[in-house]
């Protein structure tokens, strides 16, 4: 049997680790730095783009263990609010907002009175695929929906248990199962976008 071709996650989040082995799982080796003892400085992300984050870690990583290396950078986006909390999604609230559900809490109540109609929202993803030798390449995913009036659900991580997928039928995305979450999320369509690119991987890593 031929060995599948090996990927690194430039993330410690578990959720994303997760979504990403659930989707790739079937085709990739899919590893992170602590399956192979790899110490990586920390990487400051910016509130400037998701793009530059994900080519950032990325690219860290991939010249850090000589191995393709798949980075994501992603956030919630609030009409709202103008379009943040974006790539400041998981630093929103700053050290007042340790956890998940201390960020998700603050966004329900810094939209306290604005009505269903006008709490429309997005998810989006950027995917940096880091490639030794290569420029990266970025493909980028977004789910459209608005962000329910109270949390609801216990699957998923990040902002799900308030973010309502149009393709949902009103529920949140932490009342999808994890394929049905997969199916339509922002990270799964970023992934998709990067298929192509994925799948050359196997004529450069064994």
């Amino acid at each position: 049997m031929t060995a599948k071709p090996r990927i690194l996650l430039a993330t410690g989040n578990q959720g994303k680790i997760r979504e990403m082995r659930a989707i790739l799982g079937d085709r990739f080796e899919v590893l992170i730095p602590a399956d192979l003892h790899l110490q990586i400085p920390p990487i400051v992300e910016t509130d400037r783009s998701y793009t530059e984050n994900a080519v950032n870690k990325a690219t860290a990583v991939a010249r850090a263990s000589g191995i393709p290396a798949l980075a994501d950078d992603s956030g919630i986006e609030v009409d709202a609010l103008d379009g943040r909390p974006g790539p400041l999604s998981a630093r929103f609230g700053g050290v007042s907002c340790q956890s998940d559900e201390d960020r998700y809490r603050l966004l329900l109540r810094k939209l306290e009175g604005v009505p269903r109609s006008q709490r429309g929202a997005r998810f989006r993803a950027v995917l940096a695929l880091a490639i030794p030798g290569n420029r990266p390449i970025v493909r980028e995913g977004v789910v459209e929906g608005r962000v329910a009036l109270d949390a609801r659900g216990t699957n998923g991580h990040g902002y799900d248990p308030v973010f309502e997928p149009l393709e949902a039928g009103g529920k949140t995305a932490a009342e999808l199962t994890a394929d049905e979450k997969n199916a339509i999320s922002h990270r799964g369509r970023a992934l998709a976008a990067l298929s192509e690119a994925l799948d050359g991987l196997r004529f450069i890593e064994r």
